[in-house]
């Protein structure tokens, strides 16, 4: 454990004034914003990799649609 001093808004340190213990609670609000933010930037990367290989992946789609389709019946 580490210990920091910080200094909070007045709304948000009265908010806070009703948990038993605040540090718990600061700790875990924090670690939910690094995952979300985790996750966002992990869902940007997965985007722009998704859209860096559209024409690729439709060229592909478009190579394999008529093997894909002949088996169907009409």
């Amino acid at each position: 454990m580490k210990r920091l001093n910080i200094t909070l808004p007045e709304k948000v340190a009265e908010a806070i004034e009703t948990y038993q213990n605040k540090s718990k609670f600061i700790a875990e609000a924090i670690t939910d914003k690094i995952e979300k933010d985790k996750k966002g930037k992990l869902d940007a990367l997965l985007v722009e990799g998704y859209k860096s290989q559209y024409d690729s992946d439709k060229k592909v789609n478009h190579e394999w649609e008529d093997l894909t389709l002949e088996r169907w019946p009409d």
